[in-house]
């Protein structure tokens, strides 16, 4: 960016509702200009500022990946008055985004190893780009076994539903869908993500586990996976919560001496335990 500051234009191109509550919606954007798209180098795990004029912005997970081309996904809950504006969008509207901000998944420590992916409800965003990073032809060779262990509280309020049941059928992955409570016609895991987890129990050897989630799932998960063997240094949590101006100025986000959004969103657990415990 030239001015971390300045909002780039983007058009709103697409518009997808995603769960039953139609609180949580994907919105594709696509920039107005092309040098503004050619600029907009980023990867997993990032996030942007969302901007509405005369309204605010608000920190957003990135849910597309670099390797999806002309276009920006995010994945939007309804829960404030910049939220609640962007719901009310119409395709063709104009709005801005300043990034990418934040750091990235751990890609080079991830290489030649296996992954295993740990989410809950709507912070799956940036996991979902990290899924589809991994699996692109140009980059399915760099990383070996793939497990995704993804959950919500029912099925109507799951995710890119479309792609998980895709991801099912496919053999370069293992992924495992779970909700806290199934209806008549649910017929996968039911119950919480960490207790799927200990179920499944992945190996810990030559995995980097990557986790993103509301704070209690994460809260249930790390012990999980430590049992089953995880370093504190093969363990990455993304903490998105509590962001502000996304560049380190506000002070909003600070975790000791560290800014979630400057020095995170992404921190290993063995980062984590020389903090203190706000997170």
């Amino acid at each position: 960016m030239k001015n971390p500051y300045m909002p780039i234009p983007v058009r709103i191109d697409n518009i997808n509702i995603e769960n039953d509550a139609r609180d949580i919606k994907t919105f594709r954007l696509v920039f107005l200009n092309k040098e503004d798209a050619d600029a907009f180098n980023f990867m997993p795990g990032q996030f942007a500022e969302l901007s509405i004029l005369g309204v605010g912005e608000c920190p957003i997970g990135i849910a597309s990946s670099p390797t999806e081309k002309g276009y920006l996904l995010f994945t939007v809950k309804r829960t404030g008055v910049v939220t609640t504006k962007l719901h009310h969008a119409e395709i063709g509207d104009i709005i801005g985004v300043r990034g990418p901000l934040g750091n990235t998944y751990p890609f080079e420590k991830m290489r030649n190893s296996n992954v295993l992916i740990v989410s809950g409800g709507f912070a799956f965003t940036t996991l979902r780009a990290t899924v589809k990073y991994i699996l692109d032809s140009a980059n399915r060779f760099n990383y070996r076994d793939l497990t995704v262990i993804y959950g919500a509280r029912t099925p109507g309020e799951l995710l890119y539903k479309s792609e998980l049941w895709a991801w099912e059928k496919r053999n370069d992955l293992a992924m495992q869908v779970t909700v806290d409570k199934g209806d008549k016609s649910w017929s996968r895991y039911e119950g919480f993500v960490p207790a799927v987890l200990k179920k499944i129990a992945p190996a810990a050897k030559q995995t980097i586990a990557l986790v993103c989630g509301p704070p209690i799932m994460i809260k249930f998960t790390l012990p999980v996976l430590k049992e089953l063997g995880f370093s504190d240094d093969s363990i990455f949590l993304s903490l998105e919560m509590r962001m502000k101006c996304g560049i380190g100025k506000c002070g909003r986000c600070n975790i000791g001496h560290k800014y979630v959004c400057k020095d995170g969103p992404v921190f290993s657990s063995a980062e984590l335990q020389k903090l203190p415990q706000e997170y």
